[in-house]
């Protein structure tokens, strides 16, 4: 019996490598084609602001020439009614000067047709690139996710997990996680910065009618409010990006990025006031990386809870660091709920504390809660310290 299941676990351990190293590849294939198509898209964004200032010149001197244009026609016309008063030299210079400005004209007008063309196309192919970044972006995250889940939690499980059954509920439950949190992912992008920059899109192709039909001024308040519109993609972008794993984590650590993530979300939901504080060792104190993850998805978890489900009006967030432990409290003075109830209850509302329960536990640590109906909800997580 022993010996089947160290053949099983073996085994398993090489079908998981193998995963590891496909799953490995094609993150690294994504991530180039991500990396290729960004580079892409600054080239043709830079191309885009030249056409556009192409645009605005030939414009320009498409109007001045108009005007020498019609001054032409006014002379030719008067030389024909006049014409005995005119030397044969002036009637031949007012007709030659009538018809090149006239031909230039032409020239300049199919000159800006195809600016116009060019620019349309790539407008389209910005659009294209932008969508291609983004999933390829959505997609390395989810991939870095499932490599994660492979090579820690997925070798722990395989030995605790005793009967296939258990085993592909929990896959089940892995899977539909990740469907979840992909919508959420593509709701959030689909209804924020891709309204919005579809919104700069639009707003954009106004400017120069706008320019020429009001004024500078007129033109030059519409360009401001095409900048607010970006100012607010980028930041939504970000937001998205801080939610599914922020990259300063990896650079600075737990508590400076809990701290500028709870300065952000305090920031883009303006109504709550979010304080956050830490205890203990400095701030450059570093963890192993499972542990910084967890301690962070776990705050993140508890003050999303507050802000959508207590509406809180204010979160304090306190760090303790010590050399035997590291200790998380969220603590807010939203609506509250029954814990008996809440955790006796299976339903979706109640799978964010049971994936904060099955979370610390992978830590070896405890979760402590406390909540009552008007009063507020008190969370406390404790884990062992561990040398990073």
């Amino acid at each position: 019996m022993n010996s089947n299941k160290k053949m099983d676990s073996k085994l398993l351990d090489e079908v998981l490598d193998k995963m590891i190293h496909t799953v490995d590849g094609s993150k690294d294939e994504i991530f180039q084609i991500g990396e290729q198509s960004r580079q892409q898209y600054e080239d043709l964004v830079e191309e885009l602001r030249d056409i556009k200032m192409q645009v605005g010149k030939v414009i320009e001197e498409g109007d001045k020439l108009e005007v020498h244009a019609r001054f032409a026609r006014n002379r030719l016309s008067q030389v024909s009614k006049h014409f005995k008063e005119f030397s044969e030299e002036e009637i031949r210079e007012a007709y030659e000067k009538a018809h090149k400005l006239q031909v230039e004209h032409s020239m300049l007008q199919q000159h800006e047709k195809q600016l116009r063309d060019r620019r349309d196309d790539l407008e389209r192919r910005l659009l294209g690139l932008q969508e291609i970044i983004e999933r390829s972006e959505a997609l390395v995250s989810q991939i870095t996710v499932v490599l994660n889940y492979l090579s820690r939690d997925l070798r722990q499980v395989g030995l605790l997990l005793e009967d296939a059954q258990q085993k592909q509920d929990f896959g089940l439950r892995i899977i539909e996680a990740q469907e979840e949190e992909r919508k959420r992912v593509s709701r959030e992008i689909h209804d924020g910065p891709a309204q919005m920059l579809a919104n700069v899109m639009m707003r954009s192709e106004l400017i120069e009618r706008i320019y020429r039909e009001r004024g500078a001024e007129e033109g030059f308040k519409e360009i401001r409010n095409l900048r607010t519109n970006v100012r607010n993609a980028l930041y939504e972008v970000r937001r998205i990006i801080y939610d599914l794993r922020p990259m300063a984590l990896d650079d600075l650590g737990l508590i400076p990025t809990l701290r500028k993530y709870m300065n952000t979300i305090e920031e883009y939901n303006g109504k709550t006031k979010i304080t956050f504080q830490s205890v203990g060792e400095r701030n450059d104190h570093r963890l192993p990386s499972r542990f910084e993850v967890a301690l962070f998805r776990l705050a993140q978890e508890a003050v999303t809870n507050a802000l959508k489900h207590a509406e809180a009006t204010e979160i304090t967030v306190k760090v303790e660091v010590t050399k035997e432990s590291i200790t998380l409290v969220i603590k807010d003075d939203g609506k509250g709920f029954n814990i008996k109830k809440k955790v006796g209850n299976k339903d979706k509302k109640s799978f964010g504390l049971i994936g904060m329960k099955e979370r610390i536990d992978l830590l070896d640590g405890k979760m402590t809660m406390d909540s009552k109906e008007g009063l507020g909800t008190f969370i406390m997580f404790q884990v062992p310290n561990q040398v990073g």
